[in-house]
């Protein structure tokens, strides 16, 4: 689509486009995306949304609110309008309901989370959340409380197929399904995992497309031969050569040094 993507476009579209969502870490990653078709990005809101934003000015940039950054739901309001301010779209939020309820009520787009929540694994750890019953339950209970509260977008992540399928089509808002199979609306992975850029732990649902710890190492390896070049043709007088240099005249630099005996 032409244009920059709105809430209203995927709220509008909501059961039937399916979208691509990508979280990105720099100005290139999220150029790439944009190029590659991927139109929803997510970041970190201090030190590359505004990079992020200038790298792809028609996406919809979800950028995160940092769990434990405010403590009252005022302190969220303000902090969501400067995260806008700097060029999200919505402000991705774990906080409790009544912080996304605050900031609803003022117009922010706001982007909850259920199922493994990273900021909340102390009570869950990091494991599929929602394969009994009565966990399915308590997560469809978080759903409507962020629906209630407001939400206009929520990300669904390791939660069973069937329970996203099942919260995808029982909520006006937009589903962010990362590792939820292909149910959700939009498809979301982020960009470290696609392109192997560390050498940690790759969640199940993650997969990779790219091997750029291998690239980065072998552009590593060719940094250090280039250096090393450069330090043996210094040593051996090979560097630098006639042409790397700037001369003077012959009849200015005498001209200069016999100046140069006044001052």
């Amino acid at each position: 689509m032409s244009g920059r993507v709105t809430v209203y476009d995927l709220l509008s579209r909501k059961g039937q486009s399916k979208w691509l969502q990508m979280h990105v870490d720099n100005g290139p990653e999220a150029a790439a995306a944009v190029e590659a078709g991927i139109v929803i990005l997510s970041c970190d809101p201090d030190h590359t949304l505004v990079a992020v934003r200038e790298a792809a000015p028609t996406a919809l940039i979800s950028a995160g609110m940092l769990h434990g950054s405010v403590s009252s739901p005022d302190e969220a309001i303000r902090e969501g309008f400067a995260i806008l301010k700097r060029g999200a779209d919505t402000v991705y939020c774990s906080h409790s309901p009544r912080f996304i309820e605050a900031m609803a009520r003022e117009g922010i787009p706001v982007t909850g989370h259920v199922g493994l929540v990273p900021n909340w694994a102390a009570w869950t750890s990091f494991r599929a959340i929602g394969k009994t019953a009565d966990e399915a339950l308590k997560v469809l209970r978080a759903v409507k409380d962020l629906e209630n509260a407001g939400a206009a977008t929520i990300e669904v992540e390791v939660v069973p197929v069937e329970l996203a399928d099942y919260i995808t089509k029982n909520t006006p808002m937009i589903t962010m399904g990362m590792g939820c199979g292909d149910v959700c609306d939009t498809q979301y992975l982020f960009s470290c995992d696609v392109l192997g850029t560390h050498d940690g732990r790759y969640p199940r649902h993650s997969k990779k497309y790219a091997d750029f710890m291998a690239l980065e190492a072998e552009l590593q390896a060719k940094r250090v031969e280039a250096f090393r070049a450069f330090a043996a043709e210094v040593e051996d007088k090979a560097y630098p050569q006639p042409n790397h240099e700037v001369r003077m005249n012959a009849a200015e630099f005498e001209k200069f040094t016999a100046r140069a005996q006044t001052i």
